[in-house]
């Protein structure tokens, strides 16, 4: 088969088993608090109540309204970033003027994750076209990032979270293309994007923002006939117009928390203090007097984390089986492992370069560390989620590392080309066969026996 009309092949395989798979979660889980397996996606039974006042009402919430709360619980989403639930809201209210139904409203709030995880998908698969020269290490990465099941189900129920994701990769594509043709207008107009769509959906993942800004500048430092000059006036022409852009469609946002919660741009403040007003208090580690120490190594923190980033559907009770586990940690831990201590034979010397290869490498490790340390941080004094969705920012540099890994192994560099491709076969098919048992045989069967709302 010719290579163009393989790379198509493997697209259409690629998407299909994107949306095939998303859909069928989407569509199938319950909203609503199922016992006993509490098979419902976490939280969006309150989240959802976001959008659907949006529908509704056709105006945005403030974090003080008693229509989003749910039961006992004392605090609503109406506090956070809103655009996410903005582009949900509205177009329930779009498809509200054909139908009255809740089940087709909830539908199309779900949907547009879908959406956006299909051009997440995308954009993968463009960012390793400019990151990877080997075709099979390329369609790796996008395997890794696209088929892992925890990455996956964030796009399939009501969340800020897919959004966020999508952020990253717009945010990464715009600096690899900037790097690549001297930030022209299309790199400058994905990295704007990407910084916009961060800043309204989710604040764990606010990291990529700052590395982005780094990497941005960075690049305009050069060393020329023996001797360093900053190029300002570059920096000036590509990065006045990005900001203007960002401020203008971000700015809104945090002005308008600014009003409504007293200075509070970010509203987490607020929310908390809110909670305290109706006598509510947490019990954290932290208020119990225990050391950090306790809840990161004398629990099983770090196991659940592990876990939950892999694959945990439900309202984190929905596991998958242990042999998936295994697979995707013998994957990382190769692939990691590989990358720190293996050697390419095809890398080359640029010392005039190096550093801004040492500085985007530390960039990634910050975008990835971030989130780890905003959840660690929560979980410690605020409300104890071990989980690893809350991480999940972190996953394209992550897997970049990992496909990279995976490319340097020995047993790979050593392979003959068509050994290659069967081991690369072998290890696609065995993502695509951990997503499927995930969802097919481990998740669907508790969704069959629940009610969709």
């Amino acid at each position: 088969m010719e290579k163009g009309s393989r790379e198509k092949l493997l697209m259409l395989l690629y998407l299909g088993i994107y949306l095939t798979v998303a859909l069928t979660i989407a569509l199938n889980q319950p909203l609503n608090d199922t016992f006993p397996s509490l098979c419902n996606p976490p939280d969006e039974h309150s989240r959802y109540k976001v959008p659907l006042y949006i529908c509704n009402h056709g105006t945005l919430p403030t974090g003080f309204e008693e229509e989003l709360f749910s039961g006992e619980c004392r605090w609503t989403y109406g506090f956070y970033t809103l655009l996410p639930y903005m582009v949900q809201g509205y177009a329930m209210r779009f498809v509200k003027l054909f139908t009255d139904s809740q089940l087709a409203l909830l539908y199309t709030a779900r949907l547009v994750n879908v959406a956006i995880g299909f051009g997440m998908a995308w954009l993968v698969w463009l960012l390793g076209k400019k990151l990877f020269q080997d075709e099979r290490v390329r369609w790796l990465f996008c395997f890794l990032v696209t088929f892992l099941p925890q990455s996956l189900f964030l796009h399939t129920y009501v969340n800020p979270d897919s959004m966020c994701l999508l952020s990253t990769a717009l945010m990464l594509y715009g600096l690899v293309c900037g790097y690549g043709d001297g930030f022209s207008v299309r790199a400058c107009g994905f990295l704007a994007a990407g910084v916009i769509l961060c800043a309204l959906s989710y604040y764990n993942a606010y990291g990529f923002i700052l590395g982005s800004m780094v990497l941005f500048a960075a690049y305009f430092l050069k060393r020329r006939d023996g001797r360093w000059k900053y190029d300002w006036r570059g920096l000036l022409k590509k990065g006045l117009p990005i900001c203007g852009v960002v401020l203008l469609c971000i700015s809104w946002s945090f002005i308008r928390n600014y009003i409504l919660y007293d200075g509070d741009i970010v509203g987490l403040t607020t929310k908390e203090n809110f909670i305290k007003s109706f006598g509510i208090a947490r019990e954290t580690y932290h208020s119990q007097g225990k050391p950090l120490s306790e809840m990161l190594f004398q629990t099983d923190f770090f196991e659940k984390l592990s876990d939950s980033f892999i694959a945990c559907y439900g309202s984190t009770s929905l596991y998958t089986r242990r042999s998936i586990y295994r697979f995707y940690r013998i994957l990382f831990g190769v692939g990691i492992l590989s990358m720190v201590f293996c050697r390419s034979r095809n890398q080359k010397k640029t010392e005039d370069r190096k550093w801004l290869r040492v500085l985007f490498h530390g960039v990634m490790v910050f975008c990835m560390l971030m989130p780890l340390i905003l959840l660690i941080r929560y979980a410690y004094m605020v409300d104890y989620q071990a989980q690893g969705r809350y991480i999940l920012p972190g996953v394209i540099p992550f897997m970049y590392y990992v496909s990279r890994g995976l490319e340097k192994f020995p047993l790979w560099r050593k392979c003959p080309e068509k050994g290659k491709n069967w081991l690369c076969t072998a290890v696609l098919a065995g993502i695509v066969l951990a997503l499927v048992i995930t969802v097919y045989g481990s998740a669907l069967p508790y969704y069959l026996q629940a009610q969709v709302i």
